[in-house]
C-alpha cells in the first residue's frame, strides 16, 4: 500500500475547511478555496498510478482520506468524491488492462477535474440505462442530448463523464439498445443550471446539467455496453467506487458527530443532578450506540474496499475474497448500511446533546442536515431491498392469464 504524504490533509487545514464550511453552507456557495487547497496538495492525482504521474493510492486509502475530509467539510468531501469515482473507475479498468481509460488518469495527473453526469430524473436503472440520447457521428463520436441531475462540481469541472442510449445511424432507436459512456468538455452545448438550493450538502452545488447535442469526440468514447446489468470493467468500477466512496463520506460525518457529541457530554452539566452528561447512563448509552454502529460499518467498508483493490491487482491470499456475481449486491448493500447507520448515529448524538444544537450555530445542526443527503444517493433503500429479495427468492412469478 502506498504511503500517502503526511501533509495531504494536516489538522490545521481541516480546521480551516471546517470554518469555511459554515460560510459556504450559509451562503450556498461552492468551496472554491477548498478545491484550490486540495488541488495544490495533489488530491486530484490521488488515484492515478505512480507510473502515470499520480500518487498511486488505493481505493481503500482514498476511502480513509475521504472520511477524514468529511469530518471537516462534508460537502467538499462529497464534491471531491465525484472526481474520485471517475478516477477510481478508471483505475479499476486500467488495472484490468482496459486501455481506453488511460486518458482519464493522464488528465487527472495534469490536475483536470472530473465530474459525474449519470443521474437522471426517473431513471431508476442508473448506470444500466439512460433517458439521454447519443446520436452517432461520422467521425466515430456522438452528440448527447438529455438532462442530468445532481451533477456535483457543476460550477468548476473540467471534464464530465456521461452516458446515453445510442440511437441507430438513421436516428431511430436501436433494436438491441446499447449505452455509450464518454467524456464531455465545457462547450456551448452544455448548460449548467443555477438551481441548487437544498436542505443539506449545500456547498456541493450539484446543479442540473442540460445537454443540447453536446459532443463526445471519438477519442473520448470510453466504452459501450448493452442496456441492463453487465460486467464492463469501467461500469463496474463506477458502481463500486461510487457506492463505497459515498459510504465513506457519510461514515466520516457520523465519526465527526460522535467526536462532537463526546466533547459536549464532557462539558454539559445537569443542574438538577449536579453531574456532567458524560456520567449520565442514558447519554452514555446513546453515544455508545452510535459508535457501535459506525465501528461495524468501517470494518465492513474496509474489507470490501480491500477486496475490490485486490480484484484489480490480482492479489490473492488470506482474507481476500472475489465476490463474483455478488459484487454489485455488496456494493449497494454497503452504501445502504453506511448511510442509514450514519443517519441513525447522528440522530443519537443530537438526542444526547441538548436543545442548543437545534440552532444553526451548532456544527451538529449542520451535520444533521448534511447526513440526510445519503438517503437520496443511489442505490436507494427500495432498490437495495429489491435486489436482495431477487437474490434470495428469484424473480416474482407473474400469474398466468386463464383463457
Amino acid at each position: 500500500m502506498t504511503e500517502l504524504p503526511d501533509d495531504l490533509l494536516p489538522d490545521e487545514l481541516l480546521t480551516t475547511f471546517r470554518e469555511r464550511a459554515v460560510v459556504h453552507d450559509r451562503e450556498n456557495t461552492f468551496p472554491r478555496d477548498d478545491l484550490a487547497d486540495l488541488r495544490e496538495r495533489g488530491y486530484l492525482r490521488l488515484l492515478v498510478p505512480q507510473e502515470l504521474g499520480g500518487t498511486g493510492a488505493s481505493l481503500l486509502e482514498a476511502s480513509r482520506i475521504q472520511r477524514r475530509l468529511a469530518q471537516a467539510a462534508p460537502a467538499t468531501a462529497l464534491s471531491m468524491n465525484m472526481h474520485l469515482v471517475i478516477t477510481g473507475a478508471a483505475l479499476h479498468a486500467y488495472r484490468l488492462g482496459v486501455p481506453g481509460v488511460r486518458p482519464i488518469l493522464e488528465d487527472a495527473a495534469a490536475d483536470r477535474l472530473f465530474a459525474f453526469g449519470i443521474s437522471e430524473a426517473g431513471n431508476e436503472a442508473m448506470l444500466f440505462d439512460s433517458s439521454s440520447r447519443a446520436e452517432p457521428q461520422e467521425d466515430g463520436g456522438f452528440r448527447v442530448t438529455g438532462t442530468k441531475i445532481f451533477t456535483s462540481l457543476a460550477p468548476v469541472w473540467d471534464r464530465l463523464v456521461v452516458h446515453a442510449r445510442r440511437a441507430a445511424d438513421d436516428g431511430s432507436a436501436e433494436e438491441d439498445p446499447s449505452l455509450v459512456f464518454g467524456i464531455l468538455e465545457r462547450t456551448t452545448e452544455v448548460e449548467v443550471k443555477d438551481d441548487w438550493d437544498t436542505h443539506g450538502m449545500r456547498p456541493s452545488q450539484s446543479c442540473t446539467t442540460r445537454l443540447h447535442g453536446a459532443p463526445i469526440t471519438a477519442e473520448h468514447v470510453l466504452t459501450t455496453t448493452p442496456v441492463g446489468p453487465n460486467p464492463d470493467p469501467f461500469v463496474m468500477g463506477i458502481f463500486g467506487a461510487f457506492e463505497l466512496l459515498i459510504a465513506s463520506v457519510y461514515t466520516g460525518i457520523a465519526e465527526r458527530a460522535i467526536t462532537v457529541g463526546t466533547e459536549v457530554a464532557h462539558t454539559r452539566r445537569s443542574v438538577t443532578r449536579g453531574i456532567v452528561h458524560a456520567d449520565d447512563p442514558d447519554i452514555r448509552w446513546r453515544l455508545a450506540d452510535a459508535a457501535i454502529g459506525v465501528d461495524g460499518v468501517i470494518l465492513q467498508l474496509e474489507k470490501l474496499l480491500a477486496d475490490l483493490d485486490a480484484l484489480g491487482t490480482g492479489e490473492q491470499g488470506p482474507g481476500i475474497t472475489d465476490h463474483g456475481a455478488r459484487w454489485f449486491l455488496h456494493f449497494s448493500g454497503m452504501k445502504s448500511r453506511a448511510t442509514e447507520t450514519a443517519i441513525a448515529a447522528v440522530d443519537q448524538v443530537l438526542r444526547a446533546s441538548g436543545g442548543s444544537h437545534y440552532f444553526r450555530r451548532s456544527e451538529l445542526e449542520r451535520l444533521s442536515r448534511d447526513v440526510r443527503a445519503g438517503m437520496y444517493h443511489p442505490s436507494d433503500e427500495e432498490s437495495v431491498h429489491a435486489s436482495y429479495a431477487k437474490a434470495l427468492l428469484g424473480e416474482i412469478d407473474q400469474p398466468r392469464e386463464e383463457h
